[in-house]
């Protein structure tokens, strides 16, 4: 069949498969171009992102200052010991007498091998310094969150308040 075309007719039939295989590289070098185009603006979104990020020192460590500390928990008698002295430790600062710390209970908790191990102590003090404790408890590096906090006034004595307190910590 071929032998029956003319030279004009195979040189069109060529022209034709060059211009079909440009259409087909052309049409996969377009959706190429845009994916390129799209990660370059991509990148530099996030290059401007990590510019907005990258702060100096001071600013750094006022930052740092700002976020509460945390130590990873550890065995669960360990973990309570450093909790309650800690604890005991920011009671004696606010000037808040309380009795002894007791375990009101331990439980699963949402985070994955670790349980949840709840505190409780009851003490009078003033109201101000009630709030000084609360205002200082995220320094606590084992405090996990205040599950319950009670405030009761007595009329007779308005500055002075009952207090029932009761935090968490993990533990393994």
């Amino acid at each position: 069949m071929i032998e029956k075309l003319s030279q004009k007719d195979i040189r069109t039939l060529k022209i034709g498969a060059v211009c079909v295989a440009a259409i087909i590289v052309f049409v996969f070098a377009n959706d190429w171009f845009d994916y390129w185009k799209k990660a370059r603006t991509s990148l530099a979104e996030l290059n401007n992102k990590l510019e907005l990020i990258d702060v100096d020192k001071a600013k750094q460590s006022g930052l740092i200052s700002i976020v509460p500390k945390f130590e990873m928990p550890i065995e669960a008698e360990d973990q309570k010991f450093l909790f309650v002295d800690k604890l005991t430790e920011q009671f004696k600062k606010a000037g808040i007498k309380n009795q002894p710390l007791k375990v009101a209970s331990t439980g699963k908790s949402k985070q994955a091998g670790y349980q949840l191990l709840r505190m409780k102590c009851s003490a009078t003090c003033r109201l101000t310094q009630a709030l000084d404790l609360l205002a200082n408890l995220k320094d606590n590096p084992y405090l996990v969150g205040i599950e319950e906090l009670r405030l009761r006034i007595d009329k007779k004595k308005p500055q002075e308040v009952d207090m029932d307190l009761t935090v968490s910590t993990f533990v393994k």
